[in-house]
């Protein structure tokens, strides 16, 4: 199972969008999903349709065991209305958790071994981050093969990309010197807002290896989305703004094909094939092209 953490520490930049939006597209492409609600504001829980009172068990009750069994977690899971796409909740408790687990041995790998119970049961599962540092994004990052960091395209927002790069610099050398792959993924672009290319042209010049080359246009289908407790990539219209998610979907599964081949899902090795064969195709219409053109410009005189 490849897991996917979705982090930033400032809100309001589209972290559970992007959650959703993805989740949404590889439910889309028959992948068994799971998304973690680690955000004790539980926006990704209640993007799904659910409250606090109408869950019997959530990703707070898991952290409190200190002998964690299977069958616990799969408690733990709750179904969404959409096939293959599933959710461990998160309820306000979860504020109190750095308390709470302080002076326990190994609390940054609780969440490590939670979806290790069921790793079998998904292809993909993703972890919608609180954005502050804390017990909770350590074990999200700690547990994650690819982190996406999504920011807007404005100064206060470039901060938050700031802290993070940071904290992945603090994580790797507690993690033994393991690399935490990360891509920074603009969210909410506006060309026609002051400010905003320039903002995108300075995250170019300051993480050139880890940005992402496209951005997530601002679209109001995503509010519509959340109205309807719809992942935007599920409903029947599709706006650009899942469209770029669906690019990011298979950017991140190429980062993925390239460090974690094994763990790869039949259904994103297909896609990668096939994004292969069209760009060889592509390759091939361009070189026969230009031996066309060559041809036509030859020095052979015409009669």
């Amino acid at each position: 199972m490849l897991v996917w953490a979705v982090a930033s520490q400032k809100g309001g930049v589209g972290k559970t969008t992007t959650v959703a939006s993805l989740a949404g597209w590889l439910q889309r492409q028959g992948l068994r999903v799971l998304v973690v609600d680690t955000d004790p504001h539980a926006s990704l829980t209640a993007y799904f349709g659910y409250s606090d009172e109408e869950l019997e068990c959530s990703l707070y009750d898991l952290y409190k065991k200190r002998e964690l069994k299977e069958q616990d977690v799969r408690d733990a899971v709750t179904s969404t209305r959409f096939d293959n796409l599933d959710l461990i909740a998160s309820t306000m408790a979860l504020a109190t958790v750095d308390r709470q687990l302080s002076g326990r041995a190994g609390v940054g790998r609780i969440l490590s071994r939670i979806l290790a119970c069921v790793e079998n049961d998904y292809d993909v599962a993703i972890i919608d981050c609180p954005p502050v540092l804390g017990a909770l994004m350590v074990n999200a990052l700690a547990a994650a093969s690819l982190v996406l960091v999504p920011t807007q395209t404005e100064f206060l927002a470039l901060k938050g990309v700031e802290g993070m790069v940071k904290t992945f610099e603090i994580m790797q050398k507690a993690l033994g010197g393991k690399e935490i792959r990360y891509m920074i993924v603009p969210t909410m672009y506006d060309w026609s807002i002051a400010g905003s290319d320039e903002s995108l042209e300075q995250l170019r010049n300051l993480y050139p290896e880890h940005l992402w080359s496209e951005t997530v246009p601002l679209d109001n289908g995503f509010r519509e989305s959340s109205y309807r407790h719809v992942p935007l990539p599920l409903m029947h219209r599709k706006p650009r703004g899942a469209t770029a998610y669906y690019e990011l979907m298979r950017k991140a599964a190429a980062i993925e094909a390239e460090y974690n081949a094994d763990r790869l899902p039949e259904a994103f090795k297909a896609m990668l094939k096939s994004n292969i064969e069209q760009k060889n195709n592509q390759r091939q219409r361009e070189e026969l092209l230009s031996d066309d053109v060559n041809s036509m410009l030859s020095s052979e005189d015409f009669a």
